[in-house]
């Protein structure tokens, strides 16, 4: 690749990256494209050279940090240790984590191009945590589990009293794990969501 071409994609990149942590931390319209650009060490003139707009990036953002988030959970052996794992996200509304859970009504709010990202995003997921054949009945368990785990996740981040979080980390624990046949619940984490 030539240095031209590898430079303007690490600038992008890092773009992208400074832009997941924002957006998925904050959502679309408290961050800026001055923000984004100083977060990646560019000046704002930059911007246009890899974006048209705005909506561009987040939808490209938000991708990139569930396609993060998905390559951490691939690593793990059995469903149970990607439950406990995805559920393991900090819960402290300032930190990023999964935009599934993070940016549930953010992305309602937004445009096709950003809707569109999130529903394959969601679908990726899905699919990824079913198991067994690609039958309506596994495709029934991953749903179930999907909710769980991000509507806990999502919850869990949305309210200020650390215990109810952690109650709702345990409660779409035990449903995610229900929802798999054969997963056993692992104890429940002994630390504060956030921590």
């Amino acid at each position: 690749m030539p240095w031209k071409a590898q430079h303007k994609e690490e600038s992008r990149e890092r773009i992208l990256a400074a832009a997941a942590g924002c957006f998925t931390s904050r959502g679309f319209d408290a961050v800026s494209i001055d923000e984004v650009m100083h977060q990646a060490g560019m000046t704002r003139g930059a911007f246009y050279a890899h974006f048209s707009s705005k909506a561009e990036l987040y939808a490209h953002a938000i991708r990139q940090a569930a396609e993060r988030g998905v390559e951490q959970l691939d690593r793990l052996a059995t469903p149970q240790q990607r439950i406990d794992a995805y559920l393991s996200q900090s819960t402290n509304h300032h930190d990023a984590a999964c935009p599934l859970a993070c940016l549930v009504s953010d992305v309602a709010q937004r445009d096709d191009q950003v809707r569109a990202t999130y529903t394959a995003l969601l679908e990726d997921f899905l699919q990824r945590f079913q198991s067994g054949a690609a039958d309506s009945e596994g495709r029934r368990q991953a749903l179930m589990q999907s909710v769980a785990m991000i509507g806990s996740l999502a919850m869990a981040r949305t309210v200020d009293d650390p215990e109810l979080a952690a109650e709702l980390l345990d409660a779409g624990r035990a449903l995610a794990s229900n929802a798999v046949p054969g997963c056993t619940m692992a104890q429940a984490p002994t630390s504060t969501p956030g921590d």
